[in-house]
């Protein structure tokens, strides 16, 4: 793999920067390059979230992804603002639970998750995130998914260590998805 650049885009409060602190921080424990920008709008829960990741075997120029080689795609307002930025060959990756249009684009590999129901009928309501995340890893193969406890660890905060156990169920549903 030489450099995959990701884009998570959704509201504030579906967990966008998490899913893109977790796919970074398993990057830098494979001793990879790794860029992580969130970006947010000023209303938080509610408001526009992205975040850019960027895993790379070399050098990494700018943290900025313009043209993302994968999407992941939490609600309507970033399908419709990112699918075009995606690079022919890309992948996008929809929670069809919000979505309910499909990609336009004939380029492009398009994967339609129903993360937030698969979350809320398994009781990880909130964790439809990590859903996604499970399924982009299944579909690209971005970081070796029997090495996720090792990222979780590290990036579930310690006074949210109860939802360590979530995170992974949520990771594992996403990962065994069948389409």
């Amino acid at each position: 793999m030489a450099t995959t650049q990701i884009l998570f885009a959704g509201f504030g409060g579906q967990g966008i920067l998490f899913s893109g602190k977790f796919l970074a921080y398993e990057g830098l424990l494979e001793e990879r390059e790794v860029s992580w920008l969130p970006s947010y709008g000023p209303e938080m829960r509610g408001g526009t979230a992205s975040c850019s990741v960027i895993l790379s075997d070399t050098k990494i120029g700018s943290p900025i992804v313009n043209d993302p080689d994968c999407l992941v795609a939490m609600n309507l307002p970033s399908l419709d603002k990112y699918e075009s930025t995606t690079v022919s060959g890309g992948k996008i990756f929809v929670d069809s639970s919000l979505i309910g249009r499909k990609v336009e684009r004939s380029d492009v590999e398009a994967y339609y998750i129903p993360a937030t129901a698969l979350a809320s009928d398994n009781g990880l309501t909130g964790l439809a995130n990590m859903i996604m995340v499970g399924y982009l890893i299944k579909k690209t193969g971005i970081i070796p998914f029997e090495n996720i406890d090792r990222a979780l660890a590290k990036v579930v905060p310690a006074r949210k260590q109860d939802m360590l156990g979530a995170n992974r169920r949520a990771l594992e549903l996403g990962y065994n998805y069948a389409e």
